[in-house]
């Protein structure tokens, strides 16, 4: 094999290898997760305010992709990316089909509002 060839073969796989890598990124997790998914709620499994969000959907018979940052390794880049996406790096962080809705107060004046069951399609007596 030339030494060209050698050295095409090593930066596809080393292009391969970093977009590989890209896709396993806090960044790119985050992102899936929001558009990936009807509700999404980034929490933490001991806090009061993401329990009081999650009962909030659950009361609303929905089923929400939760994301437990204090159970995961990468819990704090997600953090991290959060504080870059929406300005704010506390939780519960919640997102309804890709709309920030924003913590546990917001969560709840949405619901109080009519706004919540608005993105969710449901009329508020459902």
């Amino acid at each position: 094999m030339s030494l060209i060839r050698i050295a095409f073969s090593l930066v596809l796989l080393l292009a391969a290898a970093e977009s590989a890598a890209a896709t396993r990124s806090p960044s790119a997790f985050v992102q899936n997760a929001i558009y990936s998914n009807r509700i999404t709620i980034f929490s933490k499994s001991y806090c009061p305010y993401c329990m009081r969000a999650k009962r909030i959907f659950k009361d609303l018979n929905e089923d929400p992709y939760v994301v437990e940052l204090d159970l995961r390794e990468d819990g704090r880049e997600i953090q991290g990316v959060l504080l870059d996406l929406v300005g704010r790096n506390t939780v519960p962080q919640v997102f309804v089909y890709g709309h920030h809705v924003g913590g546990s107060d917001d969560t709840k004046t949405a619901l109080s509002d009519g706004q919540l069951q608005k993105l969710l399609g449901k009329s508020q007596s459902q």
